[in-house]
């Protein structure tokens, strides 16, 4: 599956990204840091947090949630 890293703010979507990435035993890094959010953020066209990067691809809410239900 590769690196798994959540880019937060903290905010309730993320938050949702966070619990389920726990409830799924998966070792994650969160970064919080506003600037590094944005970039990445700027970088892959997505322009709302959070951004879930697993291995190489970069995941809005939507499809975040869609990939952590239907199968890692």
């Amino acid at each position: 599956m590769g690196e798994i890293i959540l880019y937060s703010t903290k905010c309730p979507k993320c938050m949702v990204v966070e619990t389920k990435l726990k409830q799924l035993h998966l070792n994650f890094k969160v970064v919080e840091d506003t600037d590094t959010v944005v970039a990445v953020g700027k970088a892959n066209k997505i322009n709302t947090a959070p951004i879930l990067k697993v291995g190489d691809k970069y995941y809005d809410f939507t499809s975040a949630i869609k990939f952590l239900k239907e199968g890692k």
